[in-house]
């Protein structure tokens, strides 16, 4: 019996090779997933042989050299799966065949136990006034969040008098069957200890948190922009198992003002001039939500003509704020009576030249 050939692996295979081929193999043929089957039976000793021969380097070194006689088959070992603890498998030394077997198995279902998690987080929006952007506000926003219960300070239990563990009836391990294969693993209850020294906590039923409806008072700081999103620390859900809690961002939402337009931290507004303010010149005031700031239009002033005054428009949180764009727009009067008429007259023969030239 040539072992190479058993484990269908060439004679240059390196011991991961060999590992991966033997997990291959005894999947198919070890006896309790082949009830029954002789053959199956045959093959997985053979198989085990093959195994501990060449996984071995001094085994492998003989056997190459022809001092190990090929056809040595040992005693056939046992090969139920009930009674073993294979998590135990998973810690083993290299040359431990069940263990490389169900090593993945076990990874997923033992474990050390559940750390703490983080809260999430909770989502709000609110919605300003293009004055309130202008200013800041307290914003006060309600919502629903869980809380650690103050029963069992986030815990989920409580202490009590120490009890015999009913899930695994004080053994400290539960098992599983699937199919032919019993799995034994570490009581999730107590944890392997086969004692109870706590009780689920009967305020929160063991969840460590409870749902409480909550106002906060959030500062939207002056000169915000529309969409911004602000974070309040600490303000989420409660962490599971002691874990820290979530944040709150709260979305912010800016009106528009038909009066202003704003671009960045710069604020545009149209400033109506009459005919005789742009021909000669005039101070305006020009309100905005920080006040009213005078514009000195100058003489000969065009329609459609701007004027920045520095740091007058939106605060910005490094302190200070944007520009204020003024744009000058001629306004004519409604209604002109016979004197006004013939002053205008008067102006445009004396003024001949065309303004279209």
């Amino acid at each position: 019996m040539d072992l190479y050939v058993v484990l269908d692996v060439q004679r240059e295979a390196t011991a991961g090779d060999i590992k991966r081929a033997y997990r291959r193999l005894a999947r198919r043929w070890h006896p309790d997933i082949n009830p029954g089957d002789r053959e199956a039976a045959l093959r997985f000793r053979q198989v085990l042989e093959a195994y501990e021969t060449l996984i071995d380097p001094d085994r492998r070194r003989h056997y190459d050299e022809g001092r190990l006689p090929p056809d040595r088959v040992p005693d056939p070992p046992s090969y139920g799966f009930a009674g073993f603890d294979f998590s135990a498998g998973v810690h083993a030394e290299p040359t431990t065949t069940f263990g490389e077997l169900f090593a993945e198995v076990f990874s997923r279902r033992g474990g050390p136990a559940a750390a703490p998690e983080r809260g999430a987080d909770i989502h709000a929006r609110t919605t300003l006034a293009f004055a309130e952007m202008w200013h800041g506000v307290d914003r006060a926003v309600t919502l629903t969040r869980h809380q650690a219960c103050t029963g069992c300070a986030g815990s989920g239990f409580r202490r009590a008098a120490e009890t015999r563990c009913l899930t695994c009836e004080g053994t400290g391990a539960v098992r599983s069957v699937r199919g032919h294969m019993v799995f034994s693993k570490h009581c999730p209850r107590c944890g392997g200890a086969g004692l109870l020294r706590q009780e689920r906590c009967e305020r929160c039923h063991g969840h460590g948190a409870v749902s409480r409806a909550e106002t906060l008072t959030v500062r939207v700081p002056a000169g915000v922009q529309d969409g911004a999103r602000i974070r309040v620390p600490g303000k989420g859900h409660a962490g599971r198992r002691g874990g820290a809690p979530g944040d709150l961002y709260l979305d912010v939402g800016v009106e528009p003002d038909p009066r202003f337009r704003r671009d960045g931290d710069d604020v545009h507004v149209v400033l109506p001039v009459a005919i005789h303010e742009a021909g000669l010149g005039a101070r305006i005031d020009v309100e905005t939500p920080g006040g009213a700031v005078r514009v000195r239009v100058p003489p000969g002033t065009q329609s459609g003509q701007r004027f920045r005054l520095r740091e007058r428009g939106a605060p910005t949180r490094a302190g200070g704020g944007g520009d204020l764009v003024v744009e000058v727009r001629l306004a004519l009067p409604r209604v002109l009576d016979e004197r006004s008429k013939e002053l205008l007259r008067a102006f445009g023969r004396i003024n001949s030249e065309s303004v279209r030239d």
